[in-house]
């Protein structure tokens, strides 16, 4: 049976409202498994509660390959009876390493296992042409074929993806792509048949403390290009980084932004964008007579 309508309470408080799902824009997609442990009895419960504000869910790390096919499976089923869709996360690039023939064989189990979404990324790699685009052009071909929706990742970095802190490159981050490099690929990846391009946040927010450093010019060049509704940005594992970035977002760029985060975050995240709580602005200038 379908979900009823959600309803939430206190419904005479102006609040800036969401939507039904599915969504077209504003989606949060949530980390699973990977940074910390997640089980099955906990995505449940989470979506019992907090459901209608996730649009998707993603493994990260590539560890649905920790997990039986039942568990798996059992966090796909869960996801969609409350309208969430499923990512690999950027498992493809472990795959690739080990051996390229098992494409197929991994697209196949990954569609049998539910999952929704394939993203295709290469940040890990040394050097950005070691997994090269023409290549992974091919693998998005290969998941729209299989009606899987691509979501290449593009990154300004390379050896990266793995949380900041692990790789300790916070003093010493340089860029190896420009903003028209990652145009380029976004566009040949959208020909190719994605659905959405998947934004690294490593060297753009993450792991740069200084928020006046942060390549908003990449932010916004891709969003001139692509539009908001294209782009899915990624936020830190990391707490106070995290917090500090998906603000910096409803300000700066729009409540309509797509964003990837830890679960965690979105019961403040919807208190910012919902115009609840948080935001000293909503008190600026006000005075209350009864």
């Amino acid at each position: 049976m379908p979900n009823p309508p959600f309803q939430r309470s206190f419904q005479f408080v102006d609040l800036k409202e969401l939507p039904a799902k599915p969504r077209q824009s504003g989606l949060i997609e949530i980390r699973g498994p990977y940074y910390k442990a997640f089980t099955v009895q906990q995505l449940k419960d989470l979506l019992a509660t907090w459901g209608y504000y996730i649009d998707g869910f993603k493994f990260a790390g590539g560890v649905q390959s920790l997990l039986d096919k039942q568990t798996v499976k059992a966090f796909t089923d869960i996801a969609h009876a409350h309208q969430i869709y499923v990512n690999t996360g950027g498992f493809i690039e472990r795959i690739v390493i080990q051996d390229p023939s098992n494409v197929d064989r991994y697209l196949n189990e990954t569609k049998e296992l539910g999952f929704d979404v394939v993203e295709v990324s290469s940040g890990m790699f040394e050097h950005p042409t070691d997994f090269n685009l023409k290549d992974q052009i091919e693998v998005v071909k290969k998941i729209e074929k299989l009606g899987l929706k691509p979501k290449p990742e593009i990154t300004i970095m390379s050896g990266v993806g793995g949380g900041s802190k692990e790789f300790g490159y916070g003093e010493k981050i340089k860029a190896v792509k420009t903003l028209a490099d990652l145009i380029e690929e976004g566009e040949r990846f959208f020909d190719a048949g994605a659905y959405m391009l998947m934004v690294e946040s490593e060297g753009i927010t993450e792991g740069i403390e200084d928020p006046g450093k942060w390549r908003s010019d990449v932010i916004f060049g891709l969003i001139e290009k692509f539009g908001v509704e294209k782009l899915m940005f990624e936020i830190s594992p990391e707490d106070d980084e995290a917090r500090k970035t998906f603000k910096w977002y409803l300000k700066k760029v729009s409540a309509d932004v797509n964003l990837m985060m830890n679960s965690k975050n979105i019961v403040e995240f919807n208190a910012w964008r919902s115009h609840l709580w948080g935001d000293r602005e909503l008190w600026k200038g006000k005075k209350v007579k009864f």
